[in-house]
């Protein structure tokens, strides 16, 4: 297979389209919720707004907090389906051998980031004493639900770091670089 042919499949593959949602899980269930209420949220804000010329005061930080809380959950799902952004192309250039401690390096790197993420978010929520200036709750449950977001995310990180240092390095590359050459 040229190397064209090879681009070529390689943007079939990620132009291609599906509706298959098998890697849905019920885990999945609390970025769902956070995401239709976000929606609700900016939906009556925009209503507001723009049909009743009133716009509702407290919907602008409700979504704004909805937002944040929608990125660290979704985050959990992004890391436990192993979907993060890494540079694929990169893999093509490292020598085959130094691909498997390569990747066990930024997944120890990666677990580090969000166990660390999440003590600095649960120091931030007990420093944290004032309230949401629209409804009468502490932003420090704000917080809180970041630092267990990042916890949680931290926990997927270091069962994928197991995950990959008992794979053998042949199914890694094989992952990695879809059209690696069986000849090397």
């Amino acid at each position: 297979m040229s190397q064209k042919d090879q681009i070529d499949a390689m943007l079939e593959e990620i132009e291609e389209v599906t509706d298959d949602i098998s890697d849905v899980s019920w885990m999945d269930i609390p970025v769902l919720i956070v995401f239709a209420a976000l929606f609700f949220v900016v939906a009556l804000q925009f209503f507001t707004r723009y049909v009743l010329n009133d716009s509702l005061g407290w919907t602008e930080e409700i979504a704004r907090y909805f937002l944040i809380l929608l990125g660290f959950v979704g985050g959990i799902s992004c890391v436990r389906l192993g979907k993060h952004i890494f540079l694929e192309f990169a893999y093509y250039y490292i020598p085959v051998k130094a691909i498997k401690p390569i990747i066990l390096l930024v997944e120890t790197i990666t677990f580090a980031f969000w166990g660390y993420a999440a003590v600095l978010a649960i120091e931030l929520a007990q420093k944290t004493r004032s309230n949401m200036v629209s409804i009468d709750l502490p932003k420090a449950y704000i917080y809180y639900c970041v630092s267990i977001g990042c916890a949680l995310m931290a926990l997927f990180s270091i069962l994928i770091l197991v995950r990959q240092a008992r794979r053998p390095a042949q199914d890694i590359i094989e992952e990695k670089i879809p059209f690696f050459v069986k000849a090397v």
